[in-house]
């Protein structure tokens, strides 16, 4: 069996975007007479059982910073979206609205049932603003909210849910393992549910005209939705090998591109983003460019442009050089160069506090990873509400002495972010340090639940059990109570988990 590629060349809902820039975006009711016989209940578990395997993947990367700074503009979107009426009451209880980061430098994004989102960092690298990273997300945000995927799977009844989402898997293994994937979907019965697989060029103007009013709503720029469709054609041209014709499942045609040219003729131009906004989103970008380097060589590469930096240049683009080559000199694991590149990346930045916040973090990751957890601990604030900021604190004070007042900052955390599986992770080694072994493997299986795998989850609950029967718990009888009570939650996830299969 071979694990499913989180790099999606050419998935289901990839996310070539044909924005509708003049139409008014009407709200089209997602679950009345949407054509779809697929409960929401069972469009969640589908969604989850695909959604497991890329927690699994080697590509999947929770990178605290970045994965903070997406939310910051996927957030606006699922508000504006409430607002619009786009996103039913129960579609937002229901689904988990998440979106996960791969760190291939494939140019692409995609949604999955049951609210899941995928963006790769390829796609981040190649955006001049949030507005065009906004306009990704609301198009396939658009896609869950007029339940596109639901409707695909009613019209072939004949297929079950599990069947297609091994299809899925199958599409999304096509860049690892091509063999693999080819014969996965050789037989008929494959095409044919590939071909369920395809929006429909109705349905991709239906997502690109709602995505564009929820883009607008939550008060981004429409012109992000221009520069990116031009952007996604540059690279499906790069990444077309004519391989997997099947696998082309958003095809651009002359029809769909000639009314997309005629719709920017009379769009309204945007605005020039706010030089504090374009300074953050250069340094988050050089941030997603060193993550999703591969190997020795581009890390060099990032030094060298530093070290060629120009003085003409504007300043986002030395900041961006600058954060890049420190990030990258850390992880080269050179600790001296890594803190003074990082040292004049915070003088470009003096008096943006967004850009200076970022050189801080920044500052502060380049300590710790150079063993100096004491002074990274000093840069950071433990108690605010930035996960990015948090999440480094705790690590930080775990490794300097203060693993105590790391599990009462978590423990608040986790109660308001229970699907946080890195905050559980940290929490876990920080009761580990003070060997609260009960509490600490309890907080392991927790973070197994955040990302849905429960039979890991039980096989850990039950091994909390077995050491407060074996006095472990050391006179811990609330936490033992916890434990068997989460057990049997975790026991039926796990049952209705099996019934899918």
């Amino acid at each position: 069996m071979f694990r499913p590629a989180f790099a999606l060349q050419r998935l289901t809902v990839a996310v070539l975007l044909g924005a509708s820039l003049l139409a008014p975006a009407v709200a089209q009711l997602p679950t009345l007479g949407d054509g779809s016989e697929m409960t929401s209940a069972a469009e969640r578990r589908l969604g989850e059982k695909i959604a497991r395997e890329l927690y699994r993947d080697l590509d999947y990367i929770d990178d605290p910073v970045l994965v903070e700074y997406v939310q910051g503009i996927w957030q606006p979107l699922l508000d504006a979206a409430r607002k619009r009426g786009e996103l039913t009451a129960e579609l937002d209880e229901r689904f988990a609205w998440q979106v996960l980061l791969g760190k291939d430098r494939i140019v692409n994004a995609f949604a999955l049932p049951g609210g899941w989102l995928g963006l790769q960092l390829g796609l981040i690298n190649v955006t001049s603003t949030r507005d065009e990273i906004a306009s990704v997300l609301a198009h396939e945000l658009s896609h869950v909210t007029q339940r596109h995927i639901a409707r695909l799977v009613s019209q072939e009844k004949r297929q079950a849910p599990w069947v297609l989402g091994a299809m899925i898997l199958g599409a999304l293994a096509a860049s690892r393992s091509p063999d693999a994937a080819n014969a996965m979907m050789a037989g008929g019965q494959a095409l044919a549910i590939q071909n369920q697989l395809n929006f429909s060029r109705d349905m991709e103007r239906e997502a690109d005209r709602i995505g564009l009013g929820v883009l607008t709503q939550a008060g981004y720029e429409p012109q992000g939705f221009v520069t990116m469709f031009d952007k996604l054609q540059q690279a499906s041209r790069l990444n077309d090998n004519g391989a997997y014709p099947y696998l082309r499942t958003h095809p651009m045609t002359t029809e769909r591109m000639a009314d997309m040219q005629g719709r920017l003729q009379l769009a309204p131009r945007a605005a020039a983003p706010t030089p504090s906004v374009a300074l953050e989103h250069a340094l988050m970008t050089a941030r997603s460019r060193v993550l999703s380097s591969t190997g020795v060589d581009a890390l060099r590469a990032a030094l060298g442009e530093a070290s060629g930096l120009q003085a003409g240049w504007p300043k986002a683009r030395r900041a961006g050089a600058l954060y890049a080559a420190a990030l990258a000199a850390s992880r080269l694991r050179d600790p001296g160069n890594a803190a003074s590149l990082a040292q004049r990346l915070t003088t470009e930045v003096q008096g943006d506090a967004a850009a200076m916040r970022h050189a801080r973090l920044l500052v502060a990751e380049i300590a710790l990873a150079a063993g100096q957890e004491s002074r990274a601990a000093s840069l950071l604030d433990g108690a605010g509400s930035s996960r990015a900021e948090v999440l480094l604190w705790s690590q930080a004070r775990v490794g300097s002495g203060g693993a105590h007042e790391v599990a009462q900052r978590l423990q608040t955390w986790v109660a308001s972010q229970p699907r946080d599986a890195m905050a559980w992770q940290l929490l876990s080694s920080a009761y580990g340090t003070q060997g609260q072994q009960l509490r600490a493997v309890r907080a392991d299986a927790e973070a197994r639940v955040a990302q849905l795998d429960y039979a890991a989850a039980l096989d850990r609950l039950k091994a909390a059990q077995d050491l407060a029967r074996r006095g472990g718990a050391a006179g811990d009888y609330i936490e033992a109570s916890i434990i068997d009570t989460r057990t049997r939650q975790v026991e039926s996830l796990l049952r209705e988990q099996s019934l899918e299969r």
